[in-house]
């Protein structure tokens, strides 16, 4: 079914466009990129800000600001006053609507797909079931949906898939290494996909991607470091440092879901005793429960309702997030740790037996800890894609 409305307008930009009326993202020098990256992280800047930041001359980024312009992604704004002096300076923005980006997130048995603008504000989205998960076919299941909305939308430039799984990049070609959701490995889906859209496609785990997008768009704006845990179907781990995204040379950093928790817990599904994956997940706690037919809707009424057992075993819930928390503080510093996710009930529902835990395992002395709880919809993980797509095409 289709969600969301158009909230932009349709046809061809002043960035060009092909035969056909559609539009096409132009070519632009690295220079030109770290400007419009500025602008898009950071909203209105004034010349003198961009030339600080990127260690320019006002000369450089004249010239540069000038060519942006005469693409139509960026644009002049209001005058404000700056500094001490108190003059004026006129601020540059970026043209959130000049292009669109398809974004996607795939899941073992669904399409999400949204359109976003430069901005990463959703404009259209469309959800269906996954009709057969070879790469063949889901890539003509991605295909319609791309055609689907370019017929209302004729600016889309670039796309990105976000899903579960093992991504790297082997002899200069990107790789789905292994996606068990889906039965995937060593699928080439971005090239794939880059040829079939006739359109630029990125593709990413979906956490690095939900990390990057709460780095650029998100609760991570203005952070060099950050560290994010989603809590849900799994456990996924997404860090940043200065100012990168972390992927591991394998593509697999932020493996921290079989952290051991409890020598003496239950076993998870790799054999690992007491491990976060064992405590975390919402099966886990629905298993814990022992009760035949229960989902994890029905354990959170039992534990709001105060039933004993399910109170335990949120509790324990809550043991694991707190262990993984003060680890990754511990471990890497970062200036924010976001939690997102369908499962952060756990926040609710034991959010003591977190922050004790947090306090437990984080070395003495260290400042206090910034915690940033995220309320979160499902297509988050979709403008994850899309901003993988504009991240592609920054180079990023």
């Amino acid at each position: 079914m289709s969600r969301g409305q158009s909230a932009a307008s349709e046809g061809t930009t002043p960035g060009g466009a092909t035969p056909d009326g559609a539009a096409v993202w132009p070519a632009l020098a690295d220079a030109e990129r770290s400007v419009l990256r500025e602008l898009l992280i950071h909203g209105p800047l004034p010349r003198a800000e961009i030339a600080r930041r990127l260690g320019v001359s006002r000369a450089s980024l004249t010239r540069v600001t000038r060519a942006l312009m005469d693409h139509g992604l960026v644009t002049e704004g209001q005058v404000e006053l700056r500094g001490a002096t108190g003059r004026p300076s006129e601020l540059l923005l970026v043209r959130h609507d000049a292009h669109h980006l398809l974004g996607v997130k795939l899941t073992g048995d669904a399409v999400f797909a949204v359109v976003t603008d430069l901005g990463a504000r959703i404009v259209a989205a469309h959800e269906e079931p996954l009709a057969d998960r070879s790469p063949d076919a889901v890539i003509e299941q991605i295909a319609a949906a791309h055609a689907r909305f370019a017929g209302r939308f004729g600016s889309i430039v670039a796309g990105g898939v976000a899903l579960a799984g093992d991504l790297t990049v082997v002899d200069g070609r990107q790789v789905v290494k292994d996606s068990p959701f889906l039965g995937w490995r060593d699928v080439h889906l971005a090239e794939l996909l880059t040829a079939r859209l006739g359109i630029p496609v990125g593709a990413e785990n979906d956490v690095r991607a939900l990390t990057a997008t709460e780095h650029w768009f998100g609760a991570g704006v203005g952070c060099s470091s950050l560290a994010l845990i989603t809590v849900g179907t799994g456990v996924g781990f997404g860090f940043v440092v200065d100012d990168r995204v972390v992927t591991g040379h394998h593509g697999r950093a932020g493996r921290l879901d079989h952290l051991r928790v409890d020598s003496a817990g239950p076993i998870c599904g790799q054999g690992h005793r007491g491990c976060v994956s064992a405590l975390l997940p919402n099966q886990a706690i629905v298993d814990a429960l022992r009760i035949p037919g229960l989902d994890f809707d029905g354990a959170v009424a039992l534990a709001r309702g105060g039933d004993a057992v399910a109170r335990r075993a949120f509790a324990d819930a809550g043991q694991a997030l707190g262990v993984l928390i003060g680890t990754v503080a511990n471990a890497l510093d970062p200036q924010k740790i976001v939690l997102a996710g369908d499962g952060l009930v756990v926040m609710e529902l034991a959010g003591d037996h977190v922050r004790a835990t947090i306090e437990e395992v984080r070395s003495p002395g260290i400042p206090p800890l910034a915690l940033d709880v995220q309320p979160f919809a499902f297509d988050e993980w979709a403008r994850g894609g899309a901003v993988v797509g504009l991240r592609t095409m920054l180079r990023f």
